[in-house]
């Protein structure tokens, strides 16, 4: 046998490295959690991000060989959630949170005692779904809906899971496509009490994710005016809210899974892992589908770039109707 070159020798010790390091890097992973992990969820149960995080939690759990325990923090439109996950310490907290929560918060609160850029470590966008516009089954549809909602005026209402949130902003970008839309914003805690509060005659109209807004639709309760976007297999009958001349009012809603900044690198890596597979997994897209989420899985660096490219749309929406929030 023929002795090893010195170039044939570093070429071997440094494909050792590599293996050893990349084996390190696994076993430190699987090291994690070592203990229960907690999900906060910024909304009520039964809200459509309650619903993603409880989908996840159970094959999360059995992954990772940990329970997953979701607990729900709302209020603020999910931002005091978000607080509680930015300040966590103990390495096995994180979040499920809304678009407004990383995208728009930080833009409508001067005080907003969190930074999303700084303050968290991105892991996944979970799912997303488009907006159903809503209103109570007297209401006409289509274009006399319209006609109807700018004779209320001011005399109508209109609900959103709070301010600062997706459905407000594109309340907002609808009345500025609506000459003489005028209804006055009411936020509540999540989409269940929207729901309860246009049952109860208190709004008018409201932007509401398809998971929580067709069960209603189809029991006859609630009318369906149409959809911010094209159509969507989520909803294959709703029409799209330009079929009732209303053009350009194109948002979605999604939920993301996040950490705190000072996520380990362990724990990072295991939930980079299997976040993903789990969300992309047949079982799981279908139960997300009956929710009325599209599931999507992406790496961090996936939501990065969702973020980037929605936090510029919701600027532009939050600059161009002069919106600031204390």
């Amino acid at each position: 046998m023929k002795p090893l070159s010195t170039v044939s020798f570093a070429l071997f010790s440094a494909v050792l490295v590599a293996v050893s390091s990349a084996a390190c890097a696994q076993s430190a992973a699987a090291a994690w959690p070592t203990k229960p992990v907690r999900i906060l969820v910024g909304f009520p149960g039964g809200s459509t991000p309650d619903m993603a995080a409880r989908t996840l939690a159970e094959p999360l759990s059995r992954a990772l060989g940990q329970p997953v325990i979701i607990e729900n923090k709302p209020g603020a439109s999910g931002n005091i959630a978000a607080d509680q996950v930015a300040k966590a310490t103990d390495d096995h907290t994180l979040g499920v949170v809304i678009n407004g929560n990383l995208t728009s918060a930080k833009l409508l609160y001067p005080k907003l005692p969190y930074d999303p850029a700084k303050d968290f470590t991105p892991i996944s966008l979970l799912a997303t779904a488009p907006l159903v516009l809503v209103a109570p089954v007297g209401e006409p549809g289509g274009a006399d809906f319209f006609a109807a909602a700018r004779q209320g005026g001011s005399r109508w209402n209109y609900g959103s899971v709070g301010n600062g949130s997706v459905a407000h902003l594109g309340m907002e970008l609808l009345k500025s496509r609506v000459p003489g839309l005028t209804p006055v914003h009411v936020p509540f805690a999540g989409n269940p009490q929207v729901v309860t509060a246009m049952l109860g005659g208190q709004i008018q109209m409201a932007l509401i994710p398809p998971g929580v807004a067709m069960p209603h639709v189809r029991a006859g309760k609630l009318k369906a005016i149409g959809l911010a976007g094209g159509r969507s297999s989520l909803v294959p009958e709703v029409p799209p809210l330009a079929d009732a001349g209303v053009a350009s009012v194109n948002l979605e809603v999604w939920t993301a899974l996040i950490g705190p900044a000072n996520l380990s690198k362990a724990a990072q890596a295991r939930l980079a892992q299997e976040v993903p597979r789990i969300i992309r997994d047949a079982d799981t897209r279908q139960k997300l589908f009956n929710q009325g989420w599209q599931a999507v899985g992406t790496s961090p660096d996936g939501l990065k770039s969702r973020v980037k490219e929605e936090a510029a749309i919701l600027g532009g929406i939050i600059q161009s109707r002069g919106i600031k929030l204390e």
